[in-house]
């Protein structure tokens, strides 16, 4: 599942220096994270995982990451409770693990369908599976 906020988040306001290609595949992902029901843009983590705390295993959302070398975080209900991981972003790519793609909703897309049959394993989480 997947926990939304109603109203639309402004765009991020900070970020580091990209090529013009690299804007132009940021600028169209942005435009489509912004669209869907689970981005809520500058939430800090402490505040994505009391969010999480009360979903059901699963349920997810996209934020601003606080780390200034990731522009975009997963949190996740796992099992154990609310973790976070890094969508880093390096040329042109999205990348979470061995995962990548040009949006960061292909990305997410991706990740869910893989999942499926080839859990993935965080240090993060303690080795529980991401599925």
């Amino acid at each position: 599942s997947v926990l939304s906020d109603s109203t639309p988040p402004a765009l991020p306001h900070r970020f580091r220096m990209f090529r013009s290609c690299e804007w132009e595949v940021l600028e169209r992902s942005l435009t489509i994270l912004q669209a869907s029901d689970f981005y809520w843009g500058p939430l800090s983590v402490g505040e994505a995982h009391a969010k999480l705390q009360r979903e059901p295993v699963g349920t997810y959302l996209v934020r601003d990451s606080s780390q200034g070398n990731c522009l975009f975080s997963l949190s996740v209900r796992m099992p154990a409770g609310p973790v976070s991981l890094r969508i880093s972003f390096q040329e042109g790519y999205f990348r979470l693990k061995n995962w990548f793609a040009d949006c960061v909703v292909r990305l997410l897309e991706l990740v869910v369908a893989g999942t499926r049959n080839n859990p993935l394993h965080f240090d993060e989480m303690g080795g529980t599976p991401l599925v």
